[in-house]
């Protein structure tokens, strides 16, 4: 693989580096910083001419900075003349901000007083679904990425999938799954006897693919309709969880109530054990003494981003690595060869 080249962005350089030693080559020097307006300075220190780039950046942090810096190393290939540029960012920024549902526009549309317009301006309106009235950040970010010169995008469990279309250029999508499922073997203990639980609707079909591939149950929390005046509803469980291991499966980990609310409705159900496993832990706020409080017994997160000082605060945090799952992705993609197989479970 004499013509790949690994870049790594200063979001997450640890995970750069593990990618680069499963792939038994070194990292491409680069020069990262600001100048004293606060402008981001990049400067590759290696000569790119014809070959194939992979920029390594996370959505973590300072996002925009990130998301900055990652254009100018894109810019800097592209000027370099390389042969191909493929970004690599294990989270996708601003992946969190879903694009306007029809049903929310219908909403923004019910919630103006259109009184006195002529019924032809009120069908416009509504067929429009005030759409031009709302940022479009993920149509933003992915048009950014491509007129910065990127050829190729890989991502890991995008929050919502739809983002994948927003590209014209080729996406590969790859998932931490093959490494939780080892993760569940080797660190639950009686795993077999445990219970999957999604947290929300949106997460059933990830926990569901788990399920399926372990033989085990399933469980889903739900939000029940709202009854109160304030818009507030109460959680529902579907599924048996008493006198077994339950193990909670979500995708982001943000400020970690969602978790905490989920784990002693398990408790109050008769889980005797709490798991949860978490795909992109940002750990924001006070999520980490959230966390430490709940019923939670451990929690384990992927380090799409990096985790070092959550470690230090978190006695129940460990770490599910996902930089060989990356550069397996990218030494295929590389040679031509199927990224879909690595998620065939046999």
């Amino acid at each position: 693989m004499k013509d790949l080249a690994l870049i790594s962005g200063s979001s997450h350089p640890s995970l750069a580096k593990g990618i680069a030693d499963h792939l038994g080559i070194e990292l491409l020097p680069v020069k990262l910083g600001k100048f004293s307006n606060q402008e981001t300075s990049v400067e590759v220190a290696q000569s790119v001419r014809n070959k194939h780039i992979y920029i390594i950046q996370s959505a973590c942090g300072n996002v925009n900075d990130h998301l900055i810096e990652l254009m100018i190393l894109i810019q800097a290939c592209l000027m370099g003349s390389a042969r191909k540029i493929s970004v690599v960012t294990p989270l996708f920024p601003y992946s969190r901000q879903s694009e306007v549902s029809q049903k929310k526009r219908l909403e923004l549309c019910a919630s103006i007083n259109f009184k006195g317009f002529p019924p032809i301006i009120i069908l416009f309106y509504i067929s429009l679904g005030y759409k031009e009235w709302c940022p479009r950040n993920g149509t933003l970010i992915c048009k950014l990425i491509e007129s910065a010169g990127a050829d190729h995008l890989i991502t890991m469990d995008l929050h919502d999938a739809q983002y994948q279309g927003f590209f014209k250029i080729p996406v590969d999508l790859v998932f931490a799954e093959p490494c939780i499922i080892n993760h569940i073997k080797l660190n639950i203990p009686d795993w077999r006897n445990s219970i999957i639980v999604s947290p929300d609707a949106g997460g059933a079909k990830r926990a569901a693919s788990i399920c399926n591939k372990l033989g085990l149950g399933f469980a889903l929390i739900h939000q029940e309709s709202n009854t109160n005046s304030d818009g507030s509803g109460s959680m529902g469980l579907v599924g048996a969880v008493s006198g077994r291991v339950a193990i909670i499966m979500d995708d982001i980990l943000d400020t970690g109530n969602t978790l905490k609310v989920a784990s002693e409705m398990l408790r109050a159900h008769g889980a005797i054990k709490i798991y949860a496993i978490v795909i992109h832990g940002l750990f924001t706020m006070d999520s980490i003494k959230t966390i430490n409080s709940s019923c939670i017994d451990s929690i384990a997160c992927t380090n799409t981003v990096p985790q070092d000082d959550n470690l230090k605060k978190c006695p129940k945090l460990c770490i599910i690595d996902v930089s060989n799952i990356l550069a397996e992705t990218i030494r295929r993609s590389f040679n031509g060869e199927s990224v879909s197989h690595l998620f065939v479970y046999e």
